[in-house]
């Protein structure tokens, strides 16, 4: 795009918006993706630049998250390592694979998170016992996500916080916390091949992601002071638009 245009302000307040739903239950993609489209981004670069905006979003809530004592960064460390170096490997993989047959299963796993969460109104409102400590859990779902997450995507922040309340006991507080980190990381891991291939803009990609770090703010502030009672009704949104809109894509004529 040449020049400064109505389009302009447009990303920048999609990005806000992204940025605020993102920090409290993620998804934000379903508003950033479609709006680079509609901007006349093509595919690849509107991904690319994606990745970068949002991963300027999830930093800042991921530090705020950290700074809230919600997450310990030292504890997930080996978890980071596994995600990021699956999140390679996944996007190494799709370069020989056609993923196109996985895209219908997503849809089925994100109603069924969407089912389950609805009907259990106390998920998450308290931490638990944890079925496995920081270091395993990190390393064994950090495998399988940061794959996932490199090879396809979708619903990666949903799948995270469903594992650490499940899992490691969280309340949704620090299950969002967790997840922010790991989607950092995987969106790093993602983003490094997007730039290697020059599929970024860095224009669009700074407006948006101005955008991002104010929402981000914002959210992540609201998520830590009124935790599952805000967390809970955006996550529960976010996952039935996503299994909704992955259901029309992959099985839409």
């Amino acid at each position: 795009m040449d020049g400064f245009s109505w389009i302009h302000p447009a990303l920048f307040a999609v990005g806000a918006a992204a940025g605020f739903v993102d920090a409290i239950a993620g998804g934000g993609g379903l508003l950033t993706v479609p709006a680079l489209l509609a901007a006349g981004l093509p595919p690849q670069i509107a991904l690319g630049t994606n990745k970068f905006q949002s991963s300027c979003g999830t930093a800042l809530a991921t530090w705020n998250y950290a700074r809230s004592g919600l997450i310990d960064l030292r504890r997930w460390i080996p978890g980071i390592v596994a995600t990021f170096g699956a999140a390679v490997g996944g996007a190494w993989v799709v370069t020989l694979i056609d993923p196109s047959q996985l895209r219908r299963l997503i849809p089925i796993a994100l109603g069924v998170i969407a089912v389950y969460t609805a009907l259990k109104p106390d998920l998450g409102s308290t931490q638990r016992p944890a079925r496995l400590s920081a270091a395993p859990f990190g390393i064994l779902i950090g495998l399988l996500l940061g794959f996932y997450d490199g090879f396809l995507g979708p619903g990666t922040g949903s799948f995270w916080m469903v594992a650490c309340v499940l899992l490691h006991g969280l309340d949704l507080r620090g299950a969002t916390g967790v997840t922010k980190a790991m989607n950092l990381t995987s969106n790093l891991a993602s983003l490094g091949f997007f730039l290697t291939a020059g599929k970024v803009d860095f224009l669009i990609g700074a407006l948006m992601a101005a955008g991002q770090l104010i929402g981000a703010y914002f959210g992540s502030h609201l998520a830590i002071r009124n935790g599952a009672r805000v967390i809970r009704p955006v996550f529960l949104t976010v996952v039935f638009a996503l299994a909704l809109k992955l259901a029309w894509d992959a099985f839409s004529p």
